[in-house]
């Protein structure tokens, strides 16, 4: 038998056996590491967008906040606009806001009472489909995975935890939103109230 025609021996099968079997394994760790990195990088965003549907459901339904009063569902006059310290609370802010689109000309006003609660670790918006006596539509979530809220409310230049509005200034001008989450990150941010938004002060109460 010539040089040619010999075959691997056995020193040399299982030397390319092991060497076959490392690549092999380098690149089911590469997929793995692939597989895992994708699916951080998947919930990261989707994380990030929840933050900013909430950031803009909220602004805009602050810019738009208007002064008219509603009555529950037992006929209780409610303010246009009350505000809680946060999560404690259930809800932990209720507005009334202008600018509800009417796409089917459906028989209701063009503006909405809407509420913010934390229920479950979840940030939640309830609508409600009429101004007066309506029980609320099923709540929509926005943020997951939220520890604690804190609400503020700015009227000229003065911060306070709580807020019920008075006749003199029925609405806040600024509002500020803290939100911890459960693996303890934290973010804050300042929504304007009511876009073009004034207190009337009345010559009685100016002096």
């Amino acid at each position: 038998m010539t040089k040619s025609e010999r075959g691997f021996t056995l020193v040399e099968m299982l030397i390319s056996l092991m060497i076959f079997g490392m690549l092999s394994a380098a690149g089911v760790a590469i997929l793995a590491f692939s597989v895992r990195a994708q699916g951080a990088t998947g919930e990261r965003l989707d994380d990030v967008s929840s933050l900013n549907r909430l950031s803009a459901a909220l602004s805009a339904d602050l810019a738009q906040a208007t002064l008219r009063q509603t009555r529950n569902e037992s006929g209780d006059l409610l303010p246009a606009f009350t505000g809680d310290s946060g999560s404690n609370a259930s809800p932990m802010l209720r507005l009334v806001r202008a600018g509800w689109s009417n796409l089917d000309d459906a028989r209701r006003a063009g503006a909405q009472k809407v509420e913010y609660r934390l229920a479950n670790d979840t940030l939640e918006r309830i609508a409600y489909p009429m101004l007066d006596g309506a029980d609320p539509l099923p709540p929509a979530a926005l943020l997951g995975n939220v520890r604690q809220v804190g609400l503020r409310y700015r009227i000229d230049g003065a911060w306070t935890d709580r807020w019920q509005g008075t006749p003199r200034a029925p609405l806040p001008q600024v509002l500020e939103l803290s939100i911890v989450r459960t693996d303890g990150t934290a973010f804050r941010q300042l929504f304007l109230v009511g876009s073009g938004y004034r207190p009337t002060v009345k010559a009685a109460d100016a002096g």
